[in-house]
This record gives structure tokens, sequence and C-alpha cells, in this order.
């Protein structure tokens, strides 16, 4: 049989001007992982759009197509233009899962939630050749699951191409988050055994790991005891955590000990009143401040994550949300516009309420506004949030977080690192043009290296304060689309 498995582009990263390096971070892992369940003499190509022009003059057996909210209508006319040409077609993925309906009218098959459960049955049934138009993901389990086909990835084309993820799903439930939407029906936090974790990264070349996982410290005999397994392999890895998990005792040191050198942090808000919003618990009531000196006390740098464009939001929270993302030293910051994904609760109370402006799917960016705020107009916000990247990635600006630091070194590797990510932009997209991004991967590897435990005591973690009586767990979202989506789900 032969298959082709595709990753449609988002437009912008297709652009003759400008190819934003987010793009070219990490191959798709979704879909190496559906390879797995086909037969070894199987023909699989899987071309990811991002980085390399698709070809399609082809005539495969079966075409297969990852699909996310941005990259919905791409998706749609390449599964249009295959099955035109008679060849049997399956979409799947967020999107997907968030609206069958939409998803429906241009597949023949259709795959709700992750699909560890549901491919090898579509397979079956393919093969009797009586396939379903449409398989929902009910059991949740990464036992037995095959190792990843990671000999169908380009390697060369992406700057971090040891990316990994061990565990699927996450153990709160924000409102904005589509999480909830993939795995209802089901277990929404599951991970894989440890042991076929440690063999997955035993397997991978070089030094450098990033963890895609939503939350890799979300379960946390799970974690400690992956790295523990991880103490002494060489590596250096950045990954995702929430507040609460840096703030508990142990974890984090044990993370620091395996090779922990970067972490994703969803700070989302400084507004206690929005985290209520949002369902955010786990974030109220936690010393932000003190959860990023722990980190920086271990040697770990913080890209921290805001969100604007929450109900308590006016004009003001672009400026005290830079100028404290400056104050704290953050290596890096991602900012996004407020984004109500179908299927969310987000999206369900903004719909009530009539406040969704429009569902163009290529404005579900976070780059745009898609509904009209409480506080100011949509125009303020869009503004404030490209403000936000200029202010926070100005040289005097850069240089000032860097001044936090107390040793030299450290502010070194801070303008190091943090001009090289934005500063170097031109830099970045001649090296994606020469296909030569991954040339650049021993040099993260020596700034990530050059972080870490310098000896000193680390900041202990302060008694957690009690949770309100309203708790429930809420999520830290996963990465969205404008810095590049961490999730590797299918």
């Amino acid at each position: 049989m032969r298959v082709k498995l595709i990753l449609p582009a988002l437009t912008e990263a297709l652009s003759p001007f400008w190819r934003p390096i987010k793009y070219h971070l990490f191959p798709p892992l979704g879909l190496a992982t559906i390879a797995t369940f086909f037969d070894p003499d199987d023909e699989i190509d899987l071309q990811d759009e991002h980085v390399e022009r698709l070809t399609l003059d082809d005539e495969p057996d079966l075409v297969v197509i990852q699909v996310y909210i941005t990259s919905a209508y791409r998706a749609y006319e390449l599964a249009d233009h295959y099955r035109q040409k008679g060849v049997y077609v399956a979409l799947g993925g967020l999107h997907v899962t968030a609206l069958p309906e939409e998803a429906a009218q241009h597949a023949d098959t259709i795959f709700l939630g992750p699909g560890e459960d549901t491919w090898p049955q579509f397979l079956a049934d393919w093969r009797a050749g009586h396939p379903g138009d449409r398989y929902e993901s009910k059991v949740r389990s990464l036992v037995g699951l095959p190792p990843i086909r990671r000999d169908l990835i380009k390697r060369h084309h992406y700057l971090v191409p040891n990316s990994i993820v061990v565990s699927r799903g996450c153990p709160h439930h924000c409102d904005f988050c589509y999480k909830d939407a993939f795995f209802k029906g089901g277990k929404s936090f599951y991970t894989q055994p440890v042991d076929a974790a440690l063999a997955e990264i035993d397997r991978l070349p070089g030094k450098h790991l990033y963890f895609l996982d939503d939350h890799l410290f979300g379960f946390e005999s799970f974690a400690s005891e992956l790295f523990t397994g991880m103490k002494g392999m060489g590596r250096v890895w950045q990954a995702a955590a929430t507040v609460q998990s840096i703030l508990r005792p142990g974890i984090l040191e044990k993370a620091v000990e395996a090779g922990l050198r970067s972490l994703f942090v969803g700070f989302e808000t400084l507004d206690p009143h929005n985290l209520r919003e949002q369902h955010k618990f786990h974030n109220l009531n936690r010393d932000y401040q003190a959860a990023i000196q722990r980190l920086r006390s271990l040697g770990v740098m913080v890209n921290g994550s805001f969100v604007y464009g929450m109900d308590s939001d006016d004009e003001s929270v672009f400026d005290r949300t830079i100028d404290w993302a400056i104050a704290q030293g953050l290596e890096t910051a991602t900012f996004h516009i407020l984004t109500p994904y179908p299927g969310t609760l987000l999206y369900d109370r903004m719909q009530a309420q009539g406040r969704i402006t429009h569902s163009n799917w290529d404005l579900y960016d976070t780059r745009h506004a898609v509904y009209q705020p409480t506080q100011m107009s949509v125009e303020a916000l869009e503004a404030g949030y490209w403000r936000s990247y200029r202010e926070f990635y100005r040289w005097d600006a850069i240089v000032q977080a860097a001044w936090t630091k107390e040793a030299w070194s450290d502010r070194l590797r801070h303008l190091v690192y943090t001009g090289a990510w934005k500063k170097a932009e031109p830099v970045w997209d001649l090296l994606i043009r020469l296909k030569q991004v991954n040339q650049l991967l021993p040099s993260l590897e020596g700034v990530l290296t050059a972080f870490g435990n310098r000896g000193s005591a680390p900041v202990p973690a302060p008694a957690a304060p009690p949770l309100p009586d309203d708790h429930r767990p809420a999520a830290t979202p996963l990465v969205l689309p404008d810095s590049g989506s961490r999730s590797p789900q299918w």
C-alpha cells in the first residue's frame, strides 16, 4: 500500500518573503506515530509543508492529513484535490475533533481524538475492504505503543529534530484550552511506561531534547521516575510545566539533575479575576516571582506565556505585563490574544453571549481578535499584542532583563540567547532558505549546557497557600499557534 502523510502549512509559513523559524522547530510527531501502525512493506511518504514543497501529482492509495484550526482550509484544499483523483482521504487532529461535521465533507474517514486505539482498527477494516467513515477514540493507553517512525522524519529541516512526547494531555481543565475537547470521551491525561520513555530517549542521537508534553511534571511519580532514569544520560533538555509544579519541593531539582535547562511556563495573566474566569485555579495564590527565582537559582531559563483579552483586561494590561516580564528577567516571552477555539468552554460561553465576530479559521492564530473584548476595542487588543513583542524584545529591554541576573556569565548568556532568538531573525530566514537550520543545533546545545546548577543553593519552595473552596483543576495551555504548536496529537 502506498501511503502519504501530510502536515499542511499555515499560510505565512509559505511566504516567499519571510520564513519564521517557529515553523522549522519540530517535526510532525503525530503523523510519525500514526505511521507505526502500517505494515513494514507499506510505502510511506511523510511530508511537512512548513519545510518542503508538497508533491501533488502522485496517486497514493491512502492520504492522511493532520488538521489544526489555522491550517484547516489548506487541509481541506489538499483533501479535495486527492479525492477528485479518486484517492482515499483520512482526516484527523484537533480541528477535526472539534468540528467533525465540517471535516467530514472533505474526507472519506475522519478520526476524533488521539489515534493510538483507532488507527489499528481502521487499518484492519481498510484491509478487509470496509473502512468506516468515523473512528472515535475511547481506549486511552500508551502501553505497548511501537516506537515512532523517526526514519520518516527529514531531520535536516528542523532546528529541534529530537522532540519527544511521553504523555498525552494534561491533568487540568482551563476554559480556553482545547485539551478537554480533544480528549472528550476518555482519559485526558496519561503517560507512557517509564521504561518505554527512557528507551525512546536512548534511541535519539545527539545531546539536546525538547519534551513537547503539555505538562511533563503533571504526574509527579511518573516525572520523578523519568528524571531519575535520565540522570547520567548527558542530555540537556527543554519542557513545559505549571507554576504550581515549579513551587512543589523536590521534583524541579530532580529535573535539573537530569538535564533541564529551559522551561515554558504558562503565567497567562497577572490578574486573579482572569484566572478564576478561565478556571485556571492552579495559578491562583501562587507566587510567580518565587517560581522564577527557584528556576533561576537552579540555572533554568524561563519562557513565559501571556494571554491578552480576558474580561478583566483593559488597555493597561500590556504595559503592566511587559514591565513585569522584563523586571523578572525572563529570557523569552510569548504573547497571545485570547482565542475561543471551537469545542472549548470559552467558545461556548462567547458564542452564547454573541461575542464571536467571525469564523474565519485562518484568523484563529492568537494574533487576531475574533471576538469582542469587554474593556477595549478589537483594534486596541491587536495593537497591544504587537507592541508587546516590540517592547519586550527591544535591545534596551533585553539588557535590562539580563541585568536582573547577578553573575556576568548569566547576563551574557541571557543576551546571547534572547538576542539570537529575536534579533537574528534575518539570519534564521537565510538559513531556512539554504536548508541549513539544523546546523545551529550545536550552538543551541552549547548555550543550554552553559546553564544549569552552578553549585549555589536553590531557592526552596515556599509553603503553598490553601486553594480557594471552589478549586478544581485548570490546565496550562498547549502552546498556541503563535509560537508554534507544541502538541503532536493526531
